[in-house]
């Protein structure tokens, strides 16, 4: 009989998770105690282990939360069509928008091998992968993609377009001198969209 708590929308449990990324997103994995996210979720520490069972499966129970609406937008229908690239972005660049340190927690886990979860993160990676390339099988099938197109180089390139803005930001905003905001990343998804499409379209 299953006794894991359950996943329902638990106020407490979303607090946590609320404030767990927040602490990992700020400071490193090793820095980050368990009272400090209760404190600041205002919760007992005892309901980490209740939900999450310690503190390395609340950081990946967080990490999970934020990626997950990306995740199901795989499976939905946001990528019948060529077009739906523009939307997929744009649904990635508002949610990192609201958490725009998180490409880089992603990228110090991955690239530079920091903190725990690499394995994880590879696991919830490789599961959009997947999905993406049969997104792209789908569309070769339906004759809205090249049917040589390599559903590699197309996640290549859609990583490219989506996590760069994010990662350079600040970057970007200084050299422009303007903000990079909602309006901003809707113009751009709309331009990569396009970028993406016309990158698909058959011969």
């Amino acid at each position: 009989m299953d006794v894991s708590p359950p996943q329902t929308a638990d106020p407490v449990r979303a607090r946590l998770l609320k404030a767990a990324l927040e602490c990992f997103l700020a400071d490193d994995y090793h820095r980050v105690t368990t009272r400090r996210i209760a404190a600041m979720a205002g919760a007992n520490v005892s309901m980490i282990r209740y939900y999450f069972g310690s503190k390395e499966g609340l950081y990946e129970e967080a990490i999970r939360d934020t990626l997950q609406p990306l995740l199901e937008a795989l499976d939905g229908p946001l990528l019948s069509s060529p077009e739906g690239f523009a939307d997929f972005l744009n649904l990635y660049y508002r949610t990192m928008c609201q958490r725009p340190e998180f490409p880089k927690l992603i990228l110090k886990v991955l690239a530079l091998k920091q903190g725990p979860g690499r394995r994880f993160i590879h696991q919830l990676l490789e599961r959009g992968r997947a999905r993406g390339a049969r997104k792209v099988a789908e569309l070769q099938a339906a004759g809205q993609a090249a049917a040589s197109l390599d559903p590699d180089m197309v996640r290549l390139v859609f990583v490219s377009l989506a996590m760069t803005p994010m990662l350079l930001k600040e970057v970007f905003e200084e050299q422009m001198a303007r903000p990079l905001d909602a309006r901003f990343f809707d113009d751009l998804a709309r331009f990569n969209g396009r970028l993406i499409a016309a990158g698909l379209a058959p011969a």
